[in-house]
């Protein structure tokens, strides 16, 4: 929410907005990153560790939204961009300017070209540098030099950050793209480097900041997260899996066609996965990287509150930390914009600036509304009125082309409110030992739906979820309902497209 009114979502509007997640149940936030930057890529260009970018107001003003939420018993998830500053940050400004700065050696530098790296967004990960006449690298974006985590100087800066903001009373990190922080030039590896595990120990397997919450971004394989999530390992409490993401899609902007079975069958190999080897899942389906998961993989025409529910329940009331994007707890579906100029993304302007022209516009912006991160970063329709309650100024980015239609105060007044299905999601979850700590065990038979059990001593769940077609399901036990989206009181029988059905033994 805005609270200034100047277009622009801030601290002091979260704070003004903190009952509605108290009302959903929610308690703990993670914040994308809202420190001092020039916002070349939605703040994740980070120029002052330490301080509160202009446009979201100051440090007063976040310690009063933390204390807010500590009254609320929500705890606070800062944003930790650990692997890259900006290019405006004092330490790169210095590091730039001679190879005798002392600064220098907090970035990564090479007389020539060393390799093929590109960056995340699009071209080479290097960029020249007039003053040393040298390369940088920049795993994304040009505006955003790769830190020199070899450098123990980088790794003391970056420990300091950490323990300032716990003092400050963080609860917790979500700590991006903390795989890049090791690299391995001799075999090529631009992430998931050799020292990897004893930069993330370093960082948070300190005494001081035991006690936190963290969440890695980070792309590994099995045997890699056992390591850096391991009870006893004092690096992560968890790391985001995307496996999920990229069912309907090839890379970002891309369609191929998709069965929601491949959603399925992902989280029953990470359940059975994390449940054998003792690991925290994260539950997840949207985030601010992320196209709307409804959009992209289900029906969010007419069938989108069926849908949201659905997934909502195929996903958290599963084992593992359930992570709610803002706006999917009302079914927020994806927009549809014609206009590339209502676009603010750097890693979307790239991709429609390469494709241009290549083929008609029409067919290049279906791919950019499929795919673009901006799409679940549009202005929170909270009211169905101007700006659709976000605030009274002009919007940094374009509103939501479906506000008018989706929106939280339409959504409570429906009859079939997604808000309220939420709330009984989690409600179920604080309320049941069976789906927080409970095991898991698939009793699917067949294609088209999913069937799972939860079990914690004596109580036992039974969570069903149907796909895409009207489907008969059976052989499952007969047992108590206890809310779902449809019509279906009894497990056994006729489910309708993306109904889903929950009970109790």
């Amino acid at each position: 929410m805005d609270a200034n009114g100047d277009g622009i979502g801030d601290l002091n509007g979260i704070t003004a907005k903190l009952d509605h997640l108290t009302e959903l149940g929610v308690n703990a936030v993670w914040l994308s990153p809202c420190y001092k930057s020039p916002n070349i890529d939605n703040g994740y260009d980070i120029s002052d560790y330490r301080d509160i970018m202009d446009d979201f107001g100051t440090l007063d003003d976040w310690k009063r939204m933390i204390s807010e939420m500590h009254k609320r018993g929500i705890k606070l998830i800062m944003d930790l961009v650990a692997n890259h500053t900006s290019s405006e940050h004092f330490w790169f400004k210095e590091a730039r300017k001679s190879k005798d700065n002392p600064y220098h050696d907090y970035y990564v530098w090479r007389k020539q070209i060393p390799n093929d790296w590109q960056s995340v967004f699009g071209g080479s990960a290097w960029e020249y540098n007039k003053a040393t006449d040298e390369y940088y690298l920049h795993s994304f974006a040009v505006a955003q030099p790769d830190l020199n985590w070899e450098n123990p100087a980088v790794r003391r800066e970056m420990c300091d950050v950490v323990d300032y903001w716990v003092n400050l009373g963080v609860d917790g990190f979500r700590c991006d793209v903390l795989n890049y922080i090791s690299k391995d030039f001799n075999t090529g590896l631009q992430f998931n480097g050799p020292r990897l595990h004893e930069f993330t120990k370093e960082l948070f397997g300190r005494k001081e900041v035991k006690h936190i919450f963290t969440v890695g971004e980070c792309s590994m394989g099995t045997d890699k997260i056992v390591d850096i999530c391991g009870a006893d390992r004092d690096e992560l409490t968890c790391i985001f899996q995307f496996d999920h993401f990229d069912v309907g899609r090839v890379g970002r902007f891309g369609i191929r066609s998709h069965k929601i079975d491949e959603i399925r069958d992902i989280l029953v190999f990470w359940q059975n996965f994390t449940q054998k080897n003792n690991l925290i899942y994260t539950l997840f389906t949207d985030n601010h990287d992320q196209t709307n998961y409804i959009s992209r993989l289900g029906n969010d025409k007419e069938y989108r509150y069926e849908c949201a529910t659905m997934f909502a329940a195929m996903f958290y009331l599963l084992k593992g930390i359930p992570f709610i994007y803002q706006g999917q707890e009302f079914g927020m579906p994806q927009p549809n914009y014609d206009d590339i100029e209502l676009f603010d993304d750097i890693e979307t302007r790239k991709f429609y600036n390469s494709v241009k022209g290549k083929m008609p516009n029409n067919e290049l912006m279906k791919l950019i509304n499929f795919g673009s991160r901006d799409n679940f970063r549009h202005p929170m329709c909270w009211y169905n009125s101007k700006n659709y309650g976000f605030g009274v100024g002009d919007t940094w980015l374009a509103l939501h082309s479906r506000g008018g239609e989706v929106n939280l105060e339409n959504d409570k007044a429906s009859k079939k409110s997604v808000f309220e299905f939420y709330k009984k999601i989690i409600d179920l979850r604080k309320a049941s030992k069976a789906i927080r700590l409970g095991a898991f065990e698939n009793i699917t038979v067949g294609n088209g739906y999913f069937a799972y059990l939860r079990k914690f001593d004596d109580e036992e769940i039974l969570v069903v979820c149907n796909f895409e077609t009207e489907r008969e399901i059976t052989r499952l036990p007969e047992w108590g309902y206890l809310f779902g989206n449809g019509n279906n009181r009894q497990p056994n029988g006729k489910y309708a497209p993306y109904e889903t059905a929950i009970f109790k033994k």
